[in-house]
């Protein structure tokens, strides 16, 4: 392996260390938004469960509202039976007092129905807020382990960022323009040789690029180039 190969291979390793370590980074805020939506979830649960039962208990003050207003029909209606001669509208208003208490009795059944859907509600609710504040701790922690992580992360970021541009200053412009663009396509940059194939696409290599790659030809070309995939390629001893 040439000199010049060697600090390729330098480079190429803290320049995979920064591409990982972004690809790491760029992961974080979307975790960290797959925990905040399980909490917004959990949240919304819990608000249905109190709006259902903040709608149940609207319901029985209408229900307590018509009891009333059919109460207060029923004694007056009763208050003009006692007022009146005629048999016929003494009939006519007892009819409607019948009708009246008869009414107040469906009200009173639908609002003992209502009654147990508040409890039901109520129940429901309590368990859908224990739950929730037995996992917001833990969801919390996981967020702030996230963002942790991600200040590390950053600091290791700028370590491998300099340590790319430091193993980037041996090498000579026109090599660092043929990596860079190389590495623009494929990572690894360079890779073995083995059994005449390219470590990168695994396709066989000419001759001639096998035989630079071994060191066999003009010394001159130190960085031979897979025919297929244009990685750098270099001489596994034993391969």
């Amino acid at each position: 392996m040439s000199p010049l190969l060697e600090k390729l291979l330098i480079l190429q390793a803290h320049d995979r260390r920064r591409l990982d370590l972004e690809k790491e980074l760029k992961g974080v805020p979307g975790d960290i938004a797959a925990v905040e939506k399980r909490i917004a979830t959990e949240r919304g649960a819990i608000d249905t469960a109190k709006l259902e039962w903040q709608r149940l208990e609207a319901r029985k003050k209408d229900l307590e509202n018509e009891i009333a207003l059919a109460e207060q029909k029923a004694a007056r209606y009763r208050t003009q039976q006692l007022e009146v001669r005629k048999n016929d509208e003494y009939r006519a208003l007892g009819h409607e007092i019948e009708t009246t208490e008869a009414q107040i009795g469906t009200l009173e059944e639908t609002e003992l129905g209502v009654l147990y859907e508040i409890e039901t509600a109520k129940a429901k609710f309590a368990a859908a807020e224990k739950e929730l504040k037995a996992n917001i701790s833990g969801h919390e922690a996981r967020i702030r382990s996230f963002r942790d992580r991600e200040v590390v992360l950053n600091a290791e970021l700028g370590t491998a960022k300099a340590d790319v541009g430091a193993a980037r200053q041996p090498l000579a412009e026109p090599v660092l323009k043929l990596y860079d663009r190389i590495a623009q396509r494929h990572m690894p940059v360079c890779v073995p040789l083995r059994g005449g194939k390219c470590g990168g696409c695994h396709l066989k290599v000419s001759s001639e690029v096998e035989s630079a790659a071994r060191g066999k030809s003009d010394p001159s070309a130190q960085l031979p180039t897979c025919d297929q995939c244009g990685r750098i390629v270099w001489w596994e001893y034993g391969a």
